[in-house]
């Protein structure tokens, strides 16, 4: 697809789950952990789910993990692109703390 030039592609919603936004609520979340998290749904929405670095289930490539934090140090952020949704949209679905 082109765009207009100096136009980029607009993103995907990142929409959270209930698991997710139980974790964000919670006062003792340590507040790197907010950032990361917040951080990633920016970068899962600008990439539209491509993020550099994240892979993808074998048996549904719609499933996606990317890491938390510098290389990873905090966790583990699990996502799903809905792509055939009107609209379309991502999910943030689970985040594994370490």
């Amino acid at each position: 697809m082109s765009e207009p030039y100096g136009e980029e592609p607009e993103g995907l919603p990142c929409v959270l789950s209930e698991e997710v936004t139980e974790l964000l609520m919670d006062k003792a979340l340590p507040g790197a952990v907010f950032g990361a998290i917040v951080a990633a749904t920016v970068v899962i929405n600008e990439t539209r789910g491509e993020v550099p670095g994240s892979t993808a289930s074998a048996k549904w490539p719609q499933q996606r993990r990317m890491p938390l934090g510098a290389d990873g140090s905090l966790g583990i952020a699990e996502y799903v692109i809905v792509a055939d949704a009107d609209p379309p949209h991502i999910v943030l679905t689970r985040i594994q703390l370490y």
